[in-house]
């Protein structure tokens, strides 16, 4: 029940002999830098798209709905790729994507633009995972560490022009040019997957399991709405957020269950029971919270209290990008010398040093400092996500690769969905309790502090007013980074559980 069979080819592992590996691994660096240049450029211009379309209290789903549908469709993907093959899954989740893009950036409304995003992350669930699986696939262990670092090169790329431009594109033409821009890339890079990467074939029947996609994605969302309405728009004992947790929770049970006993679960928790593969996946995961957390609202901090542009903005995140891939390429060389288990602490010190800056940080700090905070952030995950990936793709076999790795990416999306949610969720109401506490609340309401993103909304308000939403909004965002900084700690013990011998 919940699954479909499916008689098609079982994909066997690309021929060398036909696929041409620099090539294909081309067009994969496209399509990731696609999905890579989409999130920084995205990050950069949310101020100015909540200016315009309005919602600051939605201004988290933005990146929710996008990241909840990446979460629920990435392990599908990645067991779709096992049976089918990567080129066209990845193809599939390539075009999915640039229909959402094309959408976005038409957007007339904060909610049509939640909308299409769901849309767009409908298609990216696919492109990490299967970019990732295929690098798996093509090179052998010692090449995929370095080849790994090749690939996280790609957010340096992305981190460099994705402010830059978006940036540019913000003050001098139109936030909607942000959504637009990565289509061109996506489409060279079908074209290179469709040249140049050959599979081999082989009849078999299969089962999907969509009911656990199903359930996975109630529980997901019902928990979503918790965190983000919960103390805002509804008490948190009132009847709607105990009705949404206890549907969540029934549906994570189903779900469970319903992974025990499908054919071909789109969750094996058989791949689970290896040790190094758990701490991955679930450091994964909280590391997932903490990445949203400074990406997200970052920016509205800079442009709001700070008063810089949303090219300065951009910067402060470049150098998470920057410091990621620098931080990818070192580990790479670092894993077959000192071990995957050594690699991830040094991504987990610089994690927490990362977080704590965050944690302290001020208005008067200025960009720079936040900027140093984001590249250590940027360390800490180059260091722990290549030293995770790796590891666990040297665990399984060539069969569960793809699902394998696909897991680890999951548990980040996840984690990412998750903090959203539940940062999102805090922002607001930490807001919302700054204005009730100074007797602003019938005054000014939880979108009004998209006053602070519009230099010329801003200016209009008296210099007492401005004071207030910046005050809100620094109180707010201190809360936020305090919870980072816990879930960093977190991430830090479980990197410690890993298992010494690798």
């Amino acid at each position: 029940m919940g699954t479909a069979t499916l008689e098609r080819q079982e994909v066997k592992q690309a021929s060398p002999n036909k696929t041409k590996k620099p090539l294909v691994l081309a067009a994969i660096m496209l399509a990731m830098f696609m999905a890579a240049i989409e999130a920084t450029i995205v990050s950069t211009a949310m101020p100015a798209i909540a200016a315009d379309l309005g919602g600051f209290s939605l201004y988290s789903w933005v990146f929710s709905s996008y990241l909840l549908m990446n979460a629920v469709t990435v392990l599908i993907y990645g067991k779709l790729s096992d049976l089918f093959g990567r080129k066209p899954i990845l193809t599939f989740g390539i075009i999915v994507f640039l229909i959402g893009s094309l959408l976005c950036g038409m957007a007339a409304s904060i909610e049509m633009l939640i909308f299409f995003r769901f849309i767009q992350g409908f298609g990216a669930g696919a492109v990490m995972p299967i970019a990732s699986t295929i690098v798996g696939d093509l090179y052998t262990k010692e090449e995929r560490a370095k080849i790994q670092g090749y690939l996280s090169s790609v957010w340096g790329i992305s981190a460099i022009l994705g402010p830059a431009i978006g940036g540019l594109l913000v003050q001098y033409v139109s936030w909607r040019f942000v959504f637009w821009v990565n289509i061109p890339l996506g489409i060279l890079a079908i074209i290179g997957l469709y040249l140049f990467l050959h599979e081999g074939v082989e009849k078999k029947k299969h089962s999907i399991d969509y009911a656990g996609a199903g359930l996975l994605f109630v529980s997901v969302s019902s928990f979503m709405f918790v965190m983000v309405e919960g103390g805002v728009r509804w008490e948190w004992l009132s009847t709607p957020v105990l009705s949404l947790i206890a549907l969540s929770a029934i549906a994570f049970i189903f779900f469970i269950l319903q992974e025990k006993r499908a054919k071909d679960p789109m969750m094996p928790f058989d791949i689970w029971q290896e040790r190094s593969i758990l701490i991955a996946n679930i450091t994964s995961l909280t590391t997932g919270v903490m990445l949203i957390g400074i990406s997200s609202f970052l920016p509205a901090f800079v442009q709001g209290v700070m008063e810089r542009p949303p090219i300065v903005a951009g910067f402060t995140l470049t150098t998470m990008s920057i410091g990621w891939p620098i931080a990818a390429m070192i580990a790479g060389r670092l894993l077959l010398r000192i071990g995957f288990r050594t690699t991830s602490i040094i991504g987990g010190v610089a994690l927490i040093l990362g977080s704590i800056i965050f944690m302290t940080l001020s208005p008067e700090d200025g960009p720079v400092w936040a900027a140093f905070g984001s590249f250590m952030i940027g360390v800490g995950m180059g260091f722990s996500t290549t030293a995770f990936i790796v590891s666990i793709q040297s665990t399984v076999p060539w069969q569960k690769r793809g699902v394998a790795t696909a897991s680890n990416m999951f548990m980040r999306t996840l984690g990412s969905t998750i903090g959203a949610a539940l940062l999102g969720g805090i922002l607001n109401s930490r807001i919302q309790a700054h204005l009730k506490e100074n007797g602003a609340l019938g005054e000014f309401s939880l979108d009004s502090t998209t006053l602070l993103l519009n230099e010329d909304q801003r200016n209009q308000l008296s210099a007492s007013m401005r004071v207030l939403l910046q005050d809100g909004l620094t109180t707010a965002l201190q809360t936020v980074y305090l919870v980072v900084a816990g879930f960093a700690v977190i991430s830090f013990i479980l990197i410690l559980l890993l298992p010494k011998k690798s």
